[in-house]
């Protein structure tokens, strides 16, 4: 039988590292962590642990969106390795 609730604390502890991290598919697991939290919920007949993890969902949702673009926009910005070799008057091979 698989326990939800071990993969649930799992599914915490990393998400809590990737988003530490800042890294932005620490969201995604958080996302699915709440999934799996409302299927415990509805198993166990506490279904106040839905509006919460649904609220959560949205959230992470709307934090995902917003850490995507600002990645997209820094690496555009990036000076490439040639333009840092002419700045530093080094040839380019």
């Amino acid at each position: 039988m698989l326990h939800l609730d071990y993969v649930s604390c799992l599914l915490t502890i990393l998400s809590t590292i990737l988003i530490g991290k800042r890294l932005w598919y620490g969201w995604i697991i958080a996302a699915v962590n709440s999934l799996v939290i409302c299927v415990i919920g509805v198993q166990t007949a506490q279904y106040g642990f839905l509006p919460g993890n649904l609220l959560c969902i949205v959230l992470y949702a709307h934090n995902l969106s917003n850490w995507r673009p600002g990645i997209q926009k820094e690496a555009g910005t990036v000076p490439s390795s040639n333009e840092n070799r002419e700045a530093a008057g080094e040839p380019i091979s």
